[in-house]
C-alpha cells in the first residue's frame, strides 16, 4: 500500500471515528432531553391541576362578586392569571423538548444509516478517489445538515420565541391595567395582537423552509411561485421568475433537489447583497423540454471570484453541484467582483404525471 493509499485509509478511518463519536454523542444528548421530558411533563401534571383549582377558585369568586372584598377578587384573579402564565411556560418548554428529541431521533438515525454504509463498504478506505468522493459528500450533507438546524434554531430563538416570552410578559401588564385603565389596556391587547398576527406569519415562513407542504401536493412550479412572492415581501430587491416549458410533476427526490438549490441561491443572492447601495436585480429562469430542466438564477450584485469558492467554509453552493452531478447534470458559475453572479445547472428529467399546460411566464 503506498502513501495515498494509506492516506486515504487514515482518512476514511477517522471520518468512522467522528461519526462514531456524533452518534455517542448525540445519543447521551437523547438521554439528557428524555430526562427532562420527564420531569417536565410531571412538572406540567403538577401546574395542570394547580390552574384548576385556582380556576375553580376563582369561579367561586366571581359568584360570590358582591360580597366579597375587592382585593380579594384581586388576589383571585392576579393568582389564576400566575398560574396560566406558568403553565403557558411549561407547555413551551415541553413542547421545544419534544421538538428537540425528534431532531435529535432524525440526525441519529442519519447517523446510524452513514455508519452502516461505511461499514458494508469497507473498501472505500483503500481508494483514493471514493474516499475523496463519497466520503467528502458524507461530512458536506452531515455539515449542511448541522448548519441549517444551527441557523433555523437561532432565528427561531430570535424570533417567534423572543415574541412569545414577550407576549406573556405583556398579557400580565394588560391583565393589570385592565383594574387601573381599560383604555390603555385595550390598547396594549390591539398591539399584542398585531404582534401575534407578525409572529404567525414568521413562523409560517419557518414551517416553509424547512418543508413547503405545496411541494408534495402541487409539485415544483406551484411551490417555487409561492416562495419568490413570499420572498419578494420580505427583501429590497426586484426579483423576476419566468418559467417555460410543459409544467408537469417530476421525481420528488427531483423536486426537492430543485426547489432547495432555488431556495439556496436566491437567498445567497439576498444575503451577499444586503448593503448594496443601489436596488438589486434577481432573476430565477426555469426551462423545461422532455429530457432535462434548466435552471438560471443570477444578479447583478457585489459579485465574487469563482476561484475562491473551493477555499471558501460555505457549504451552499458546493452541495448544489454535488448533488447535481450525482444527478448526472452539470452546473457553471459565472460571477466577477463587482459584477453580479450567475448560477445555472441542468438535471435530467422524467415526468412522473400526465403532461401540463405550456408555461411561459
Amino acid at each position: 500500500m503506498d502513501k495515498l493509499e494509506t492516506a486515504s485509509a487514515d482518512a476514511w478511518n477517522e471520518f468512522q471515528q467522528e461519526v462514531m463519536a456524533e452518534i455517542n454523542q448525540t445519543k447521551r444528548a437523547m438521554a439528557e432531553v428524555r430526562l427532562m421530558l420527564e420531569q417536565s411533563q410531571a412538572e406540567l401534571t403538577k401546574l395542570t391541576q394547580k390552574n384548576q383549582a385556582i380556576t375553580t377558585h376563582l369561579q367561586q369568586v366571581l359568584m360570590q362578586f358582591d360580597s366579597i372584598p375587592r382585593a380579594d377578587i384581586k388576589t383571585a384573579y392576579h393568582a389564576a392569571m400566575d398560574a396560566q402564565q406558568r403553565l403557558l411556560v411549561m407547555r413551551n418548554q415541553l413542547e421545544k423538548l419534544q421538538s428537540d428529541q425528534t431532531g435529535m431521533q432524525k440526525l441519529l438515525a442519519f447517523l446510524e444509516r452513514t455508519q452502516k454504509i461505511m461499514l458494508e463498504n469497507p473498501g472505500n478506505g483503500i481508494s483514493g478517489n471514493r474516499v475523496h468522493g463519497g466520503t467528502a459528500l458524507l461530512e458536506m450533507m452531515i455539515n449542511a445538515q448541522e448548519s441549517v438546524r444551527q441557523r433555523l434554531s437561532t432565528q427561531m430563538h430570535d424570533g417567534p420565541a423572543q415574541a412569545l416570552s414577550n407576549f406573556m410578559i405583556r398579557v400580565d401588564i394588560a391583565s393589570r391595567l385592565l383594574d387601573i385603565d381599560i383604555n390603555r389596556a385595550k390598547e396594549e391587547l390591539n398591539n399584542l395582537k398585531v404582534e401575534a398576527t407578525h409572529t404567525f406569519s414568521s413562523i409560517k415562513a419557518f414551517i416553509t423552509e424547512l418543508r413547503p407542504m405545496m411541494l408534495d401536493d402541487l409539485g415544483l412550479l406551484p411551490t417555487v411561485k409561492r416562495y419568490v412572492e413570499n420572498f419578494k415581501e420580505q427583501v429590497n430587491m426586484d426579483v423576476n421568475l419566468n418559467i417555460k416549458g410543459r409544467e408537469r410533476r417530476f421525481e420528488p427526490y427531483l423536486e426537492i433537489m430543485i426547489f432547495r438549490a432555488i431556495q439556496e441561491l436566491m437567498g445567497n443572492a439576498a444575503k451577499h447583497n444586503q448593503d448594496h447601495p443601489v436596488k438589486i436585480t434577481l432573476n430565477i429562469s426555469i426551462v423545461m423540454d422532455d429530457s432535462q430542466i434548466k435552471v438560471v438564477v443570477s444578479d447583478n450584485g457585489i459579485g465574487f471570484n469563482p476561484d475562491l469558492l473551493e477555499k471558501s467554509k460555505g457549504l451552499g453552493l458546493k452541495l448544489i453541484r454535488e448533488r447535481v452531478e450525482i444527478l448526472g447534470g452539470s452546473m457553471d458559475i459565472d460571477a466577477f467582483v463587482g459584477q453580479g453572479c450567475k448560477v445555472s445547472f441542468a438535471v435530467p428529467c422524467m415526468e412522473v404525471h400526465s403532461p401540463g399546460p405550456i408555461v411561459s411566464e
